[in-house]
């Protein structure tokens, strides 16, 4: 679903103004080159992926890597993006995008700049704990202020669904003071910002961590049964942002991205435990034991849950439709995760060649 106003077509010769008053040249041909230097980020070859390391991350540098991008990306640990390093155009840096300096020198030359940061836990505060604070609020008010010091006039940014000020978790409302932080780069710098529903697939930490729970567990209490997601594949999110590089269109957009179906989170657990062989008997807790237990686990070891991601599922993760931008199809969570849930099981293994063959 597309959220806002966007780019708006402006005198002849194809120009398209974005709401924030830049102005970008749609050129073909032997046009003249442009004079305005926001007109010349239509033009994007370099860009710097924060964020790149991560699931999401991963799959994007993939698809900017195979059209053509020199992309960066940036991580405190080289050898935890040693998987990008085949990407023939990608390179890998060692730095700290939070040191304001290293950003800097990092933002200095791109077009572009892709904020994909993250986290889903954080010691607890008001409006938001720390944790979040640093990553979703002062992050993308440095990489704006980078970006200015920079002249780089393009960025996109990735929130989550249902982002808003008064919203029940802290995480969501970090995420809605982030996406005001890149609004507030005004006229100067044309940005996109995209709102996922959960993402899902290989990789991913979500149904992953369900198939791993119903392998371990004979039994399953489940928080918030009741839940509702429309989980969008992670392929599909990749390309709607890498779409959104080359068009006017999606200059000073909010796109909400989500799969074609809404699911009960009961609904997400019982097929994972089909698609692996492993059915196990759910027990849905109550909203106070949902709270309780994620109080427990907050305790325990891998961050598995925490009571403000019991807070985030009192809203529903939803769309309010479920049309991808730029006319992308949604791809089915059936259609392709058995094809890594459901990997030891021979069938499964076909899944991939069925969806490309839509059958």
């Amino acid at each position: 679903m597309i959220v806002g106003s966007g780019a708006r077509a402006s005198g002849e010769g194809g120009a398209v103004q974005g709401d924030s008053g830049v102005e970008f040249s749609i050129r073909s041909g032997m046009s003249a080159a442009p004079s305005n230097p926001l007109e010349r980020q239509m033009e994007i070859r370099k860009l710097l992926l924060i964020g790149g390391s991560g699931f999401l991350g991963s799959h994007l540098a993939n698809v900017l890597s195979g059209r053509g991008y020199r992309v960066t990306v940036p991580t405190r640990r080289r050898e935890r993006a040693k998987h990008l390093l085949p990407l023939p155009t990608t390179d890998v840096v060692e730095a700290d995008v939070h040191d304001p300096a290293a950003l800097g020198k990092l933002v200095s030359g791109q077009d572009a700049v892709v904020n994909l940061v993250g986290i889903l836990h954080s010691r607890s505060g008001r409006p938001y704990g720390r944790d979040f604070a640093q990553a979703h609020v002062e992050l993308p008010r440095a990489i704006v202020a980078a970006c200015l010091k920079a002249g780089v006039t393009r960025l996109l940014h990735v929130s989550a669904l249902k982002a808003d000020a008064s919203a029940p978790s802290e995480y969501l409302r970090s995420k809605a003071a982030g996406e005001a932080a890149v609004q507030e780069a005004g006229k100067s710098i044309a940005t996109t910002i995209f709102r996922p529903s959960v993402v899902f697939g290989p990789g991913d930490s979500f149904l992953n961590m369900f198939a791993q729970l119903s392998r371990r567990f004979p039994v399953l209490p489940l928080a918030c049964p009741h839940a509702r997601f429309q989980p969008v594949f992670v392929d599909d999110v990749a390309h709607a942002i890498a779409d959104s590089l080359t068009r006017p269109d999606a200059l000073d957009m909010t796109y909400e991205l989500c799969g074609p179906k809404v699911y009960t989170l009961r609904q997400l657990v019982e097929y994972v435990g089909e698609t692996i062989h492993c059915r196990r008997p759910i027990i849905g807790l109550s909203q106070g034991l949902s709270y309780l237990q994620a109080a427990v686990m907050e305790w325990m070891p891998g961050d598995l849950m925490s009571r403000d991601n019991v807070a985030s599922m009192q809203v529903d993760n939803v769309c309010e439709g479920c049309a991808l931008p730029f006319g992308l199809i949604p791809t089915p969570l059936e259609a392709v995760a058995p094809g890594w849930l459901g990997f030891h099981v021979p069938r499964a293994r076909f899944a991939p060649l069925r969806q490309k063959a839509h059958r």
